[in-house]
Parts: structure tokens; sequence; C-alpha cells
């Protein structure tokens, strides 16, 4: 019995050790952390002329940055992005549309399809994840919205 007792004891021992060790390993990490997410530039041009200029990050979709800068273009994003209305419509110029990364889903071109000022180059701001290629780009915000859950 006092064997096994010393077996294990023994074993507690070097276990203890290695947990120490690695812990100390791991303070001592020479990882680099993560980088913050790039940050990119976009203009939206109103129909009323006024141009808004502001910034979000690599990853954000054209409605995470005006709600992230609270922009105000009433009833923009009312849905929240699941694509259950066409509030977040922009129209793009065709350089820019052309060199979006995805191209509109069904559903995405569903709800255009209830969009007022439609055009060859309107997309949903929701469906739109900047990258640092469209680092920026200028959109044209319709003079209305429709809200198609009305």
């Amino acid at each position: 019995m006092s064997r096994s007792f010393l077996g294990v004891a023994s074993n507690y021992s070097r276990y203890k050790n290695s947990t120490v060790a690695f812990q100390t390993i791991r303070r001592i990490s020479t990882t680099q952390p993560l980088s913050e997410k790039q940050e990119v530039n976009i203009t939206f041009v109103k129909a009323s002329g006024e141009i808004i200029k502001t910034k979000g990050k690599v990853g954000d979709t054209i409605l995470d940055i005006v709600v992230n800068n609270e922009i105000d273009l009433d009833g923009y994003g009312a849905c929240e992005g699941t694509l259950t209305c066409s509030t977040c419509h922009l129209i793009f110029t065709k350089e820019v549309y052309d060199s979006l990364p995805d191209k509109p889903t069904d559903e995405e071109l569903d709800m255009l399809d209830l969009a007022y000022e439609l055009s060859d180059t309107s997309r949903l701001g929701c469906q739109i994840v900047m990258t640092k290629e469209l680092d920026g780009i200028e959109v044209r915000v319709p003079s209305t919205l429709n809200d198609a859950r009305s």
C-alpha cells in the first residue's frame, strides 16, 4: 500500500512540475498578437448631394458601418441585415459594382426588385462586406427607401 501511495505521489510531482513548466512557457510566448482589422474609408452621397465620409473595418458590412458610425440615413437597414427589406439599397458605379467580391444571391435580387430607383449596379448594403480593395469607394444613396416588410 505504501508503494502505490509513493507511486501516486511521484506521478503527481512530475505532473505538477510539467504543469508549472507549461504555464511558464505559455506566459513567455513570443507569438504575435492578432492584429486589429484594417480600417477602410467609404463615402455616401445622398440624393440631396450631401456627402458623408466615414470609416469602417475590413470585414464589416456597409450596414455595420452605417450603424456603428450612427450615420443618419432615415430608415436605412430596417431589417438589420436579415434580407427581409430593401432599405439598405445602394447604387454603385459600374467599376465598383464589377469589383465587388460576391455576386448578389437570389434572395438579395428578390429584395432589390422591391427597391425604388433600382439600377443595374444596385446592391443591398447589408450584403456587401468591406475588403481592403474596396477602401475609398463611393456609393449613392437613393432618394427614397422602400421597406418591403410594410
